[in-house]
């Protein structure tokens, strides 16, 4: 007779047929287990499921999102970007800045018009570039075209900075070339000649970092101009030391260029 079916009769002879007390509540536990792990299996199951829905959107936005440059630490204006600079990142479609660059376009050796802080996306208008003259011309109603100019003040340079709206003046070092008579004999050499406007209301688009420590020794900024006032800055800067005053904002900005007759 096989093992469990056999049972005691009341003068204690095993009988066959019935299993015992301990056949019987083992196997019910084995019964209860199994009902216990099937649970088990369903509740895995479920939970494994609900992971993946609340997954779903963020694996989803992943997988649609575009790759863009952003900044990999924070840039200061004016300074010569290189390829560590920059880093590759994904933004979900709708939160990607129009014109945004793109991982294989050239950065290297161009240059911010202003702070760039850490992870911000990096646009074709916050490089020094085409993009951006061609904007600032759309917005003053002309061409404009970048012209560097050098201060003589370093230290007035080293206020400025990407975005401000200056004029430049211009003081010859000769009194007779600040007539404005071509080959003139310079009378009281030294001394400076009356200052005069040679730019009004030029956009800053640049201050690179100065080249030195000493602040009289002059500095290079970068501005946005027609290419009349570019050729008058150039005129200037070859006989006169180059200043610059930093105008407000006015509610109605004049656009940039020459100084009015």
């Amino acid at each position: 007779m096989p093992p469990g079916l056999a049972f005691r009769s009341r003068t204690g002879a095993p009988q066959a047929g019935r299993p015992t007390s301990r056949e019987q509540l083992n196997q019910r536990w084995d019964m209860l287990r199994d009902r216990l792990s099937s649970h088990r299996r369903l509740a895995a199951a479920g939970l494994a499921g609900l992971a993946v829905l609340v997954a779903w959107p963020a694996l989803g936005s992943r997988s649609t999102g575009s790759e863009i440059l952003v900044a990999a630490h924070d840039l200061q204006a004016g300074s010569r970007l290189t390829d560590q600079d920059v880093r590759a990142a994904r933004l979900p479609t709708d939160a990607v800045p129009a014109h945004a660059l793109t991982p294989g376009m050239i950065v290297s050796g161009r240059i911010p018009t202003g702070p760039v802080r850490a992870g911000e996306p990096l646009t074709d208008v916050r490089l020094l570039g085409p993009a951006l003259l061609d904007e600032l011309s759309r917005q003053d109603g002309r061409v404009l075209v970048a012209a560097p100019v050098r201060i003589g003040d370093g230290g007035a340079a080293g206020l400025l900075q990407a975005g401000d709206t200056i004029d430049i003046l211009a003081a010859a070092s000769f009194a007779g070339e600040s007539a404005g008579v071509p080959g003139a004999e310079p009378q009281n050499a030294g001394a400076a000649g009356p200052a005069r406007l040679v730019a009004v209301a030029a956009r800053v688009l640049a201050v690179p970092p100065a080249e030195g420590t000493d602040p009289t020794g002059g500095a290079l900024i970068v501005v946005a101009v027609p290419p009349a006032t570019a050729a008058d800055v150039a005129s200037a800067a070859s006989t006169s030391r180059l200043s610059v005053t930093v105008r407000g904002a006015p509610a109605n900005p004049a656009p940039a260029g020459n100084p009015a007759p």
